[in-house]
């Protein structure tokens, strides 16, 4: 183009008119007119020369600019210049559909950035000798048309100034920011890397991927992205591929969602953690389950209902048409246009949903058992994904509601005791399989009480059923007042019972309250006539999965430990045990497995957080490592940790903790600045190590951790005898920054001695001590004074196994400074843990909004 080139800016709007007029009007080079349409050209172009250029805006659908476009083509000026498309950022019309003859286009908001360096490209390529159609392949390519073709989310990058020059549709859709908002925009504004910086990505554009989190409307995404360098609009840019951990975005994740929805329990609970399963990682707003199951008022019943938004007053059932419609076994899919079905159905209207999807639940007999809503603001994800998605969670869901109905008829039909009321042996045995099944998900361990009372036959035949269900009553109260509410009692024949105790991390707390039981069931029982009876129980003991991977086997070794407590005299307890050549052949293969086990990456290091006892927010967590065995899956600590001791691993594997632990915790602060105080457990073996300060110092230095956020953790059970330079060893760590905590406090023989000699920041009394507040007086007051004393030592106390309201209102009101157990959270793997501190922050995001 040469200085009396002549431009033709045609746009209905006057300031994209006056936008393009200025932008050309500022290099000089060119005479530009500006007109409102094609007839408005015609008036300005009469007797003038061939053009050099016409800028061209497209808006709404594009209609009017395509006619008007086929009427400039007639103007002899206009008749072989050159087209550049400007789309109007509100315009609905795609690049990819864009008429024939436009050689190039770019957004109205790149008009002041991007126009010129467009224009020179194309008139580079001209020159070259391309067709005009043909002048953008010509030069370097367009990269934009593949974001409006595929699902991908990609992003365009400046790398000299780190802002976004293009982006993919579905960037837009999923950060919830027009693209006209996103271009123009810092990187970091959308895309945070996790282990990098992101000048750094665009430096190196490797391809390699790296773990980020997008923005969304959810919070942030997480996943992975890439760089690679190409050439764009003239330029050297780098474009960026993001893959997100959504399932509703990737397939394979999409396969490891079903794999945890599948996994999840049966009854109530099972279903909602499937439904929020499906709602966090699909990214749907709205998720909802009916049971099609009519109650006495014929409506169907809302089992559970997860909503991204504002508390609702939400509309009855038989207001929800498309609830209706899918009860009646009809599929409905709207990706995009669930908008028009909101005149019929309040709910839709009411929550402003784009894609809407419903799915029966149905039997084998295509019998329907309830509904599958789920709505997002967005359009929905990928059909590929969702559908196959949806049908499989369907078939979950259907299951477990024709489960929960057989279980409820059967419940009515007889499977609680119609005596005591407890679970009997129909329900316990289902419960057992429900709890194994938990237990392999999450690696928890349990324990299996086999209770048999002593001589009951006797009591029955000599003073006759009526006081023989006297003591099966009394025998009930007592059972329930030695567990903890999460725990099973049931009566499983005559005068059994079984009992499952759950979330045990120590075997030595199951053998308490064997012990315990033992106490309790041995006090005189005053029957109806006055006469005091004597009834002793017998225990057998039989633990996950150390004995047995299986229900049936559990249940007979119990058994089998009952009796042997009965032929040691009864009135006791005993633990199964295996023969010596089945346990010295099963330890050996434990011990050479667990060898190579930190080689192969089957530890895991879980966390679980402590809060304030009074804000119940978080103020630090625990680590503690988990062996997950190819074969076995998850073992138990309270079995390993005694096998890593035995053979010194424990010293290589507590180190590996250590390290790993110190690494995330510098994370976690680096991306939130929580200062969470990092509690790693020392053993006796470790405390003994020469090396143990060297070690300790590196790991911090490694990591960048503070040495103030570590805590390390001494059991009350090491003896100071036991470990000679336990105190220097500790008083080293004090000299490095880090704090002392004395765990397990109250179990040992040394606790004053503890307290005095050890440089120690704060104590943790043991769960065995908690669990029974509100049952032992005796143990109230052992921890009521424990805190008190530690007070005035000026020790912070933190309680250990607070699984109740219960317990927290007890702790609270003796002035326990912080809690931990499974009431707030269970022990989380790294990527649940992080989880939980991002829903953290974007809840006090958004409470400080809200009061903003």
């Amino acid at each position: 183009m040469t200085g009396s080139a002549g431009i033709l800016v045609v746009a209905a709007q006057r300031e994209l008119r006056r936008a393009l007029f200025d932008t050309f009007d500022r290099d000089g080079h060119y005479v530009v007119h500006s007109a409102r349409d094609a007839t408005h050209a015609g008036i300005l172009l009469e007797g003038r020369g061939a053009l050099a250029l016409i800028v061209v805006v497209f808006d709404g659908d594009g209609r009017e600019a395509a006619i008007g476009l086929d009427a400039l083509r007639q103007l002899p000026a206009c008749a072989d210049a050159p087209l550049i498309a400007v789309l109007d950022d509100a315009a609905m019309l795609k690049p990819t559909v864009l008429p024939a003859g436009v050689a190039d286009w770019l957004y109205a908001s790149q008009i002041e950035h991007e126009l010129l360096a467009r224009c020179q490209r194309m008139q580079k390529a001209l020159r070259a000798g391309a067709a005009p159609g043909a002048a953008m392949a010509a030069s370097d390519g367009d990269y934009r048309f593949a974001f409006d073709e595929v699902e991908s989310e990609w992003l365009i990058v400046d790398p000299s100034r780190g802002r976004i020059l293009e982006c993919s549709a579905s960037v837009a859709s999923h950060s919830g920011l027009g693209e006209h908002e996103l271009r123009g925009r810092p990187l970091q504004d959308v895309l945070a890397f996790s282990d990098i910086r992101a000048e750094q990505v665009l430096a190196e554009g490797s391809r390699r991927w790296h773990p980020c989190h997008r923005r969304s409307v959810r919070g942030a995404d997480s996943g992975e992205a890439s760089a690679r360098p190409i050439r764009h609009a003239g330029r050297d840019v780098v474009a960026l591929l993001f893959r997100s951990d959504r399932a509703g975005v990737r397939a394979e994740v999409a396969l490891g969602l079903l794999a945890r929805m599948f996994g999840a329990g049966s009854g109530d609970e099972g279903i909602a953690e499937a439904a929020r399963l499906l709602y966090e990682e699909m990214g749907f707003d709205y998720v909802a389950v009916w049971s099609a199951r009519q109650d006495e008022g014929g409506a169907p019943v809302q089992l559970v209902q997860y909503w991204r938004g504002d508390e609702q007053l939400w509309p009855g059932p038989h207001l929800q048409s498309s609830l209706r419609l899918v009860l009646s076994g009809q599929a409905m899919m709207h990706q995009a246009d669930a908008a028009r079905l909101a005149p019929m159905d309040p709910l839709l209207e009411q929550l402003g949903l784009a894609g809407f999807a419903g799915w029966p639940l149905q039997d084998e007999r295509r019998t329907v058992l309830g509904a599958l809503l789920v709505g997002t603001r967005q359009p929905l994800p990928s059909l590929a994904i969702v559908q196959p998605v949806l049908r499989c969670a369907a078939s979950r869901f259907a299951h477990a509601l024709e489960l929960r109905h057989t279980r409820e008829q059967g419940r009515a039909e007889g499977l609680l005791d119609a005596l005591t009321g407890l679970p009997n042996r129909l329900l316990f045995n289902d419960r057992l399989d429900t709890v194994i099944r938990e237990a392999n998900r999450t690696g928890e361990s349990f324990a299996l009480l086999f209770v048999d009372l002593d001589r009951f036959k006797t009591i029955n035949d000599t003073l006759g059923h009526a006081v023989g269900d006297q003591v099966l009553l009394t025998t009930t109260q007592r059972l329930r007042g030695s567990v903890r509410a999460s725990d099973t009692v049931a009566r499983y024949a005559g005068d059994e019972f079984v009992v499952i105790l759950r979330h045990i991390v120590k075997n030595e707390d199951v053998l308490r309250i064997a012990e315990k039981i033992v106490q309790v069931m041995g006090a005189p029982l005053r029957i109806d006539d006055g006469t005091e009876l004597q009834v002793t129980a017998s225990i057998g003991v039989s633990f996950f999965p150390d004995d047995a991977p299986d229900a049936e086997t559990l249940l007979k070794h119990a058994d089998e430990a009952m009796y042997a407590a009965k032929s040691l005299g009864r009135n006791n307890y005993q633990i199964f045990e295996g023969s010596a050549q089945q346990s010295q052949q099963q330890n050996l293969a434990l011990k050479s497995g667990l060898r190579h086990a930190e080689h192969k990456g089957e530890l895991r290091v879980f966390y679980q957080p402590q809060v304030d006892a009074n804000s119940e927010d978080i103020v630090g967590m625990e680590a503690l490592v988990r062996w997950e065995h190819p074969e076995l899956g998850f073992i138990g600590p309270g079995f390993f940790i005694p096998l890593a001791e035995e053979t010194g691993l424990i010293v290589s594997i507590g180190e590996w903790v250590l390290r790993t632990a110190c690494r995330h915790a510098q994370e976690w602060e680096r991306r939130y600045g929580l200062g969470l105080r990092l509690g790693v457990n020392l053993s006796a073996v470790q405390l003994m190590q020469p090396n143990l300060l060297e070690v300790v110092a590196s790991a911090l230095e490694e990591s960048g951790l503070e040495a103030s956020l570590l805590e390390m953790e001494v059991t009350e059970s090491i003896s100071i005898k036991e470990a000679p330079n336990l105190v220097e060893n500790l008083q080293g760590l004090h000299r490095l920054g880090c704090r002392i905590a004395i765990d397990d406090f109250g179990t040992g023989a040394a606790s004053l001695d503890y307290l005095r000699k050890l440089p120690a920041d704060r104590i943790k009394i043991d769960q065995s001590f908690v669990r029974n507040i509100g049952v032992d007086p005796d143990d109230e007051a052992i921890v009521r004074a424990t805190i008190e004393m530690a007070h005035r030592l000026k020790r912070g106390v933190v309680a250990e196994g607070v699984e109740t309201e219960q317990h927290m209102q007890f702790l609270r009101a003796n002035q326990c400074d912080e809690l931990q157990g499974f009431l707030f959270c269970r022990p989380l793997p790294q990527p649940s843990f992080e989880k939980l501190l991002q829903e953290r922050q974007s809840l006090l995001a958004g409470v400080s909004g809200t009061a903003a």
